[in-house]
């Protein structure tokens, strides 16, 4: 006996979008909550960075920017 699964497609999700209506639509709060949020995550990073050892990490240490061409 073989079962068949109805396969159904996702609508596409809109991180602008989202973001945006979590701010009301307003652009420039949205923008600076973003950069709260990512000062408070540069903060983190660098507080794991000071916690761990290299040993722990296997020689992985944590950047603060991204990498590539920009």
């Amino acid at each position: 006996m073989s079962t068949v699964v109805a396969q159904t497609e996702e609508p596409e999700f809109d991180l602008v979008e989202a973001a945006l209506a979590l701010c009301g639509g307003d652009a420039h709060a949205t923008i600076t909550a973003l950069l709260d949020e990512l000062r408070f995550v540069r903060g983190q990073l660098a507080l794991s960075e000071a916690g761990m050892s290299v040993g722990f990490t296997r020689g992985w240490k944590p950047r603060f920017e991204i990498e590539g061409d920009t």
